[in-house]
């Protein structure tokens, strides 16, 4: 039943009173009080909040309210909490659905939806990509590498565009493009993607520009998140094994100036 019908429906004497009683309210701050027929961004606002300040049972109850109610932004958080098991138990279909949602709805240009459908659509690209276990949603690299691309076109998503480039290097549903891949590189490397750019940097160490891949590669490290830290220390590490001194020396220089800049 929807809350409207729930909430604004023929009500009448006692029945009216008890409805305004008993009507849920959220109250992690008495000085942010709302109640289920608040605006949707009044809804979204208080969720965001409760989560910001620990409160996530409460911020589930505001945002799954202003996502019924139709917040965008309200459905795409939910949809990251079921994802990442943030306050909720993890459920991949669920934040699936949840992100097909966003994209369904769009958005138009200029807008903060924009960056809810951009993300989303890389969340959707990566569960077709890999399949998600005891659901409908099979292994699809195909319809992945298109997902990627919409984000990355339309929206310029710099992960989407690090993701395009990886499955165009390796031929993941498609052929392989390495001049395809380096362009996508770029475009997310400008960005500040630091996958991006050790991607990119090893490229070009591996076509011979053997001082600017080190730097890259090296510059990258330094400001790349834990998660993707491993791998390019990795492929840092491999490149400056089989240069010779000259060659480092000169690109921990050159490291220095695009950490500097942040001219990639």
């Amino acid at each position: 039943m929807l809350i409207a019908d729930r909430f604004f429906g023929p009500i009448v004497g006692f029945g009216l009173l008890m409805s305004a009683m008993t009507m849920p309210c959220f109250a992690f701050d008495t000085q942010n009080e709302v109640k289920e027929d608040s605006s949707p961004f009044a809804l979204f606002k208080f969720g965001f909040s409760a989560y910001k300040n620990g409160h996530k049972d409460e911020a589930v109850k505001a945002l799954r309210f202003a996502a019924e109610k139709g917040h965008q932004g309200a459905n795409w958080k939910l949809a990251r909490m079921y994802a990442e098991g943030d306050g909720v138990k993890e459920d991949d279909y669920q934040a699936y659905k949840m992100f097909e949602q966003v994209v369904h709805e769009g958005a138009d240009q200029g807008t903060e939806n924009e960056s809810y459908v951009a993300d989303a659509l890389v969340a959707l690209a990566g569960y077709v990509k890999r399949g998600i276990p005891n659901s409908p949603i099979n292994s699809n690299p195909s319809a992945a590498r298109d997902l990627y691309l919409q984000a990355a076109s339309n929206f310029g998503d710099s992960d989407a565009q690090f993701e395009l480039g990886k499955m165009l290097m390796k031929g993941e549903g498609g052929q392989p493009s390495p001049n395809q891949a380096a362009r996508w590189f770029r475009l997310s490397a400008q960005k500040g993607h630091a996958g991006a750019q050790a991607m990119l940097g090893n490229l070009l160490f591996q076509a011979g520009k053997t001082v600017r891949g080190l730097a890259m590669m090296t510059a990258a490290l330094e400001h790349a998140n834990k998660q993707d830290r491993a791998w390019i220390r990795d492929v840092q590490e491999q490149a400056f094994s089989i240069s010779d001194e000259a060659d480092r020396r000169t690109a921990m220089v050159l490291a220095e100036d695009i950490i500097k800049t942040g001219d990639f």
